[in-house]
């Protein structure tokens, strides 16, 4: 009786431990599956592994080819805010058209994307570097955030990891990008599909302003009639400027502010001013939603700049692929 007893108390060990190892087991998988998940999203220094010198090589050769545009920094800036408002931030707007595809550049609403040359040479050095590794649209972040911190902004953390997408529409981009009369309402809608409140709306996709141009064609309305929140002495200058009362045209443009080659907080104080080119530049200003973010921002560049910084990441982390979605492309203006 008590062999068997011995034999049964054996046997139950040996099946206590096989379930034991069994577990064990699938706890190991379960944490690898998670940790491939993790591995999926975006992060911070994405590429530590597959490509260390990723972002100083994109930032190195986007610094040797500013000595040849030194507005390129306001280009980079708005490639950045086209290329992730139309489907998501996935190297879209870099899609030459086919057979298949019309490239997002046809649309008139990207009138004026220019300085993809230097996202081309970006992409070269990083292919020579870390062949079909580091994706075009993590390229288009990583310029735009370098752009910023170079032309005197913050220094933006950035995620990376994104993958780039097979298909792009101007159709698309003709709906999704708004217009140069866009109201304070549609700033603030677009931006909350982004998942920005209020304050990194104003900050994000009116903030950038801060650098470059704006073109007659998109404010002729404030200056015949003259909009009276609009400053005369501005007013002035502008109908010189874009040579009105003839029809205002795309190749004739002012400074977006006081000092569009740096990025500051300019911007909002020429607006306290009534000195901003465009429809939602005196809304900002006279909307209650909007007012008060306005003057914290003229007031406290610090703050601007932190909000910025929050909005930009929220930006770019918005609706983009990872993991195995989409594709790493060898040359950015078309698919693999």
């Amino acid at each position: 009786m008590s062999t068997s007893n011995s034999s049964m108390s054996g046997l139950y060990l040996y099946v206590f431990i096989g379930l034991f190892l069994i577990l064990l087991s699938c706890t190991k998988v379960y944490a690898l599956e998670n940790k491939a998940q993790h591995d999926e999203r975006l992060r911070i220094n994405f590429y530590q592994s597959s490509c260390p010198n990723a972002e100083s090589i994109a930032r190195q050769t986007l610094l040797s080819n500013l000595l040849l545009d030194p507005t390129a920094p306001a280009a980079l800036l708005r490639l950045v805010f086209h290329d992730c408002q139309v489907q998501g931030c996935d190297g879209s707007i870099l899609l030459q058209s086919t057979s298949s595809i019309t490239s997002e550049l046809v649309s008139e609403r990207n009138f004026g994307i220019r300085r993809l040359d230097f996202i081309d040479r970006i992409k070269a050095a990083l292919e020579a570097a870390c062949p079909n590794t580091v994706s075009c649209a993590d390229i288009i972040v990583m310029a735009a955030s370098n752009s910023v911190a170079i032309a005197g902004g913050p220094n933006i953390p950035i995620e990376t990891g994104r993958r780039d997408t097979r298909f792009s529409s101007n159709l698309m981009a003709d709906k999704e990008l708004p217009s140069a009369t866009i109201s304070v309402s549609d700033l603030l809608q677009i931006g909350g599909t982004k998942g920005l409140d209020t304050g990194d709306s104003v900050a994000i996709l009116a903030g950038a302003h801060t650098l470059g141009v704006g073109h007659c064609i998109n404010f002729a309305n404030r200056l015949q009639p003259q909009d009276p929140s609009l400053s005369p002495p501005l007013a002035a200058a502008l109908n010189l400027i874009c040579r009105l009362p003839a029809p205002a045209t795309n190749l004739t443009f002012a400074a977006n502010d006081l000092t569009n080659l740096i990025f500051d907080n300019q911007y909002f104080r020429d607006l306290q001013g009534g000195r901003g080119l465009l429809t939602i530049d005196s809304e900002l200003m006279k909307d209650p939603r909007t007012q008060g973010f306005v003057n914290r921002f003229a007031a406290d560049q610090n703050f601007f700049f932190q909000k910025f910084s929050e909005a930009f990441v929220k930006l770019t982390r918005s609706n983009v692929l990872t993991g195995t979605q989409g594709e790493i492309r060898n040359n950015c203006k078309a698919v693999n």
